[in-house]
C-alpha cells in the first residue's frame, strides 16, 4: 500500500483549505491566554476564555454536524468558517473589551466552525478511491499533528514579539482565506439520504456511542501528557523549559505514527486494533509518570504519540463501517465533540488531583480513567455485534450498532 492515490491536485487543494481552517483552532487556547495576560487577573481570564472556546466547540460540533447535508455541504462549511473568522476578528480587534464580550466572541469562534473538521474529513474521503481511504485519513492526521506542533511556537512568537492580539488576527485571516479555498473543492460528496433506512440522524449517532467513548479515552491521554507534564518535570527536578520540546516530540511521534499506519493493512478487526493500541498508549503514559530522566521521558512520550495516532485512526475508520455515508460528516463531528470532552474531563480530573497528590499519582489516576473508558467502549462494540444478526425494527433490517468490521 502507498500514498500514491492521495497525492493528487484535489487533495492538495483540500490540504490548503484544511490548514487555513485548523490552524486557528490549534492557536486559539494559547492565544486567548496571551491576549489577556497583561490585564488584572489576566491568566485566570485567559483560561476561562479558552474553556469557553472549547465549550463552544463541544456544543457546536454535534449540533451543526447533524444538520450538514452531503450533496451541498459547501454553503454550510463556508457559513461556519465565516462566522468563526468574525469571532476571531472580534477578539483581535477588542482586546480590552468587557470579559462578557470576549467570552461571547470566544464561544462564537469555537462553535460556528466546529462542524467543519467533520465536513472536511468526509469531503477528503470522497476525493480518493475507496481503497485509499485509510491512507487519506492517515495523511489528514499527519497534517493535523503538524499544525498542532507548529501553532504554539507561532502564537508565542507573535504575541510576545509583536502584539498580544496578533495571533487572533492571524487566525481570523487564515479562516477567512479557507472560505475562499472551498471553491477549489467540490460542493459536497455523493450520498443517498435514503441510506438511513428511515432512522433519524440522532438515533444513528447514538448507535455509535462505543466508538465515541473510546475516542474520548484516546485524547484524554494527551490531556494528561500536556497538562501535567510541567508539574511532573518539577517533581523530577527537571527544568520546566523541557516541556515544550517533550510535547513537540509527542506531536512528531503522532505524525509519524499516522504516516506508518497508512502504509499497510494491519491484522485484526478495527475494534481489536483500537483496544490493543489504547492499552499500549496507557502503558506508555503510566511509565512516563515514573521515569526519572529527560531522555526516558522523551522516549516514552514519542512512543505514546506513535501508538495514539493509530488508535484515533481506527476510531475514524470504524465510523465508516457503522454509519451510512449520509451520516459520516455528522459522525465525525460528534467524534470531534467527544474527544474534546474527553480532553476536558481528563484535564479537569488531573487539575483537581494536583492539589492533593503528586503529579505522577495524578497521571496514574488519569490512566485508570482512560482504561475504564476503553473497556466500556470495547464492551459496547462487542456485545451489540454479537447479538445484532437478523434483528429488525418496524420491519426494517437493523444494522449492528457497532459491527467491528474487518481489516482496514
Amino acid at each position: 500500500m502507498s500514498y500514491r492515490d492521495v497525492a493528487t491536485k484535489p487533495v492538495l487543494a483540500w490540504a490548503t483549505v484544511a490548514i487555513g481552517a485548523r490552524m486557528p483552532v490549534a492557536m486559539a487556547p494559547l492565544a486567548l491566554v496571551f491576549l489577556t495576560r497583561e490585564r488584572p487577573g489576566g491568566y485566570t481570564l485567559g483560561a476561562i476564555l479558552a474553556a469557553v472556546y472549547v465549550i463552544g466547540e463541544i456544543a457546536g460540533a454535534p449540533l451543526l454536524g447533524m444538520r450538514m447535508r452531503a450533496a451541498k455541504a459547501r454553503p454550510q462549511l463556508a457559513a461556519g468558517l465565516t462566522v468563526g473568522a468574525l469571532g476571531f476578528a472580534a477578539l483581535g480587534a477588542l482586546p480590552d473589551a468587557h470579559p462578557l464580550v470576549l467570552g461571547a466572541a470566544a464561544f462564537l469562534a469555537g462553535a460556528a466552525p466546529a462542524a467543519v473538521p467533520g465536513g472536511l474529513r468526509a469531503l477528503l474521503t470522497s476525493l480518493v478511491p475507496e481503497r485509499a481511504v485509510a491512507q487519506a485519513l492517515s495523511a489528514e492526521s499527519v497534517l493535523t499533528f503538524s499544525v498542532w506542533a507548529v501553532s504554539p511556537a507561532a502564537v508565542t512568537g507573535l504575541a510576545l514579539g509583536v502584539a498580544p492580539q496578533l495571533p487572533l488576527v492571524l487566525a481570523a485571516v487564515l479562516m477567512a482565506l479557507s472560505v475562499a479555498g472551498l471553491w477549489l473543492l467540490p460542493v459536497g460528496w455523493k450520498s443517498d439520504e435514503d441510506d438511513r433506512g428511515g432512522e433519524s440522524m440522532l438515533r444513528i449517532m447514538v448507535r455509535a456511542w462505543p466508538i465515541y467513548v473510546t475516542g474520548a479515552a484516546s485524547l484524554s491521554l494527551l490531556a494528561l501528557a500536556e497538562l501535567v507534564l510541567p508539574a511532573l518535570l518539577e517533581q523530577r527536578g527537571i527544568a520546566v523549559g523541557w516541556a515544550g520540546p517533550l510535547l513537540a516530540g509527542l506531536a512528531i511521534g503522532s505524525a509519524v505514527g499516522s504516516l506508518v499506519y497508512g502504509l499497510r493493512t494491519w491484522p485484526g478487526q478495527l475494534r481489536t486494533q483500537s483496544m490493543v493500541l489504547m492499552f499500549a498508549v496507557s502503558a506508555c503514559i503510566a511509565v512516563v509518570a515514573v521515569l526519572p530522566t529527560t531522555g526516558l521521558l522523551a522516549t516514552g512520550l514519542v512512543m505514546a504519540g506513535l501508538l495514539q495516532a493509530g488508535a484515533m485512526l481506527t476510531r475514524n475508520l470504524s465510523l465508516r463501517e457503522v454509519l451510512p455515508p449520509s451520516a459520516l460528516a455528522a459522525g465525525y463531528s460528534v467524534m470531534y465533540a467527544a474527544v474534546g470532552a474527553g480532553y476536558a474531563a481528563s484535564g479537569s480530573l488531573a487539575g483537581a488531583l494536583l492539589s492533593v497528590v503528586a503529579p505522577s499519582t495524578a497521571i496514574l489516576a488519569g490512566v485508570g480513567l482512560t482504561l475504564v473508558l476503553t473497556v466500556v467502549g470495547v464492551l459496547g462494540e462487542v456485545r451489540p455485534a454479537a447479538s445484532a444478526g437478523g434483528h429488525t425494527t418496524d420491519g426494517v433490517p437493523e444494522r449492528a450498532p457497532v459491527c467491528g468490521g474487518g481489516d482496514t
